[in-house]
């Protein structure tokens, strides 16, 4: 048996279905492209050219600087929706996994309460804080 034989057959047959789907998905990629290049209009404008700001015109400039509660909010919003999905697999197959499950689930969960109740004392929770109010 050489080890330079090429493909067999088989496998060329079984997976010539791969490559003829690929082939057609890029022959149409290709025809779209094309297409819509040909048929496009060319009247561009000022007005087309600027950013888009939800219907409104942009005004001023984009380099500006904004509250750092802003990324500390949204951060522990992230957090704490990834531990969500992290729970809900849990919360579902938790009496099939066991008491060992269960517990490793009630100390996961003991670790979120102690870090809402971090960020909780910290005012980290609060849009305004006292100390910004006077």
């Amino acid at each position: 048996m050489s080890l330079t034989a090429g493909p067999t057959t088989d496998f060329l047959s079984a997976h010539s279905g791969i490559l003829a789907f690929l082939v057609v998905v890029v022959g149409f990629l290709a025809v779209n492209l094309i297409v819509w290049w040909l048929i496009r209009p060319e009247r561009f404008s000022e007005e087309k050219l600027t950013t888009y700001e939800c219907g409104e015109n942009p005004q001023g400039s984009a380099w500006i600087q904004f509250n750092i509660r802003f990324y500390v909010f949204a951060l522990i919003f992230i957090v704490f929706d990834v531990e969500a999905v992290f729970l809900l697999p849990w919360a579902v197959v938790f009496r099939k996994l066991g008491l060992v499950a269960f517990t490793e689930g009630l100390v996961f969960i003991a670790i979120l309460a102690v870090g809402l109740a971090y960020v909780w004392r910290k005012g980290d929770l609060e849009w305004v804080r006292s100390e910004d109010r006077a």
